[in-house]
């Protein structure tokens, strides 16, 4: 539901009740994830969207009947029609299971601080049971912030915590993902499944080398969504005026920030300065951190020299796996516009655990479903 987190904290500030529609399961080849939502107010305004438009109309309709109903869930699952591909279903091929509830904000006042935390860009985790006796279907719990408090309840209290425990990891880990709790006596009786809504912080981009490639890859960084750090130690060339794009241009040897700085798995890191005496020590650094993706400009010739040089400086064949090097998808780019598309399209299919062929070489599903382990989180090659 945090993709429409703006509407849905307007409508509770406004103590306005409305239908939730939301994904709880998805597979095959489905074009929305799970925790996506479309929602419905009394006024039968609709906001967002679960399938890109294939079953939105059922959906809405769902949503009115619900809120008609005075507030009974329902749970429906959307697959494709053989017999008419035309008919209410999804005609990419997949399933969704999608839950629809009444929220009425009077009831749930931690919903309406959740959401206005989204809003603000803080880090939060919202808990919603899915699947469970239908008197708890639909309860949230919220935790903002560190996670180390949460508000509202899914039943009792040994239920809220063990959910909070769980929640509070995701939220560490930037993952939105389904999780069950209970059937056993240590946390509840009753077992439940969760899906765990999270907005973390953007995943940083760094990158290294205050070049025309940096420019146009800060451009694409920050429409996907990334906080985008540009360092260079060459303050002439390192000015906010060359990167507009970028949320902060940093002077300073690239290996001396990136020592300073904060990383985990989901940054990516960038080098295209294809200076020795930057990207030696840079690379050797990278390699050894607990970042997600680390790759480096250059031609294959100085991929071979930087490979030698990292080798004599002591980085082992293991990390030297990691680097991206040289840089990117092979598209055939030329201009920087298209070099920042192949290396945001290799970041992509690296977190993804895509291939980067052509989708008319494939046969399976066009929408990888990604294990729970790597969901929403860059991953580390094996």
């Amino acid at each position: 539901m945090l993709n429409i987190a703006d509407t849905l904290r307007d409508w509770c500030i406004e103590a306005r009740p409305f239908a939730l529609a939301t994904v709880i399961r998805v597979s095959g080849s489905a074009p929305l994830p799970p925790g996506t939502a479309l929602a419905v107010n009394a006024d039968g305004t609709a906001v967002g969207s679960i399938s890109g438009g294939c079953v939105e109309g059922a959906v809405y309709e769902l949503c009115r009947q619900v809120l008609a109903d005075g507030g009974t869930p329902a749970q429906v699952r959307f697959g494709y029609s053989d017999d008419d591909a035309f008919a209410v279903g999804l005609t990419c091929g997949g399933e969704i299971d999608v839950l629809v509830q009444l929220v009425d904000p009077a009831n749930e006042p931690h919903l309406t601080e959740a959401l206005e935390a989204v809003t603000q860009g803080l880090p939060t985790a919202l808990a919603q049971i899915i699947d469970g006796p239908e008197e708890l279907l639909g309860r949230t719990l919220t935790l903002i912030g560190d996670g180390s408090a949460y508000e509202g309840t899914l039943g009792s209290t040994r239920e809220d915590r063990a959910v909070a425990a769980q929640a509070r990891a995701l939220l560490r880990a930037g993952r939105t993902a389904r999780t069950e709790v209970g059937g056993d006596l240590d946390t509840c009786p009753e077992k439940l499944s969760v899906l765990v809504h999270t907005h973390a912080p953007r995943p940083r981009l760094l990158i290294f080398g205050a070049v025309d490639f940096a420019g146009a890859l800060s451009e694409v960084g920050r429409f996907l969504g990334y906080h985008v750090t540009v360092c260079d130690a060459r303050p002439v060339f390192a000015t906010p005026a060359r990167f507009p794009h970028a949320d902060e241009v940093v002077v300073d040897w690239p290996h001396r920030y990136l020592e300073r700085t904060e990383v985990d798995s989901r940054t990516a890191v960038c080098v295209l300065t294809h200076d020795a005496k930057f990207d030696i020590p840079l690379l050797r650094l990278a390699l050894d951190l607990p970042v997600g993706y680390v790759g480096a400009m250059g031609s294959r010739r100085t991929h071979d020299h930087r490979l030698k040089a990292l080798r004599e400086a002591g980085v082992s064949e293991g990390r030297l796996a990691h680097l991206h090097s040289p840089i990117g998808l092979d598209l055939g780019a030329h201009t920087p516009e298209e070099t920042a598309i192949s290396i945001t399209a290799e970041i992509i299919a690296h977190i993804r655990g895509g291939t980067g062929l052509p989708l008319t070489r494939g046969d399976g599903p066009i929408h990888r479903v990604v294990p729970d382990a790597h969901s929403s989180a860059m991953r580390t090659a094996a």
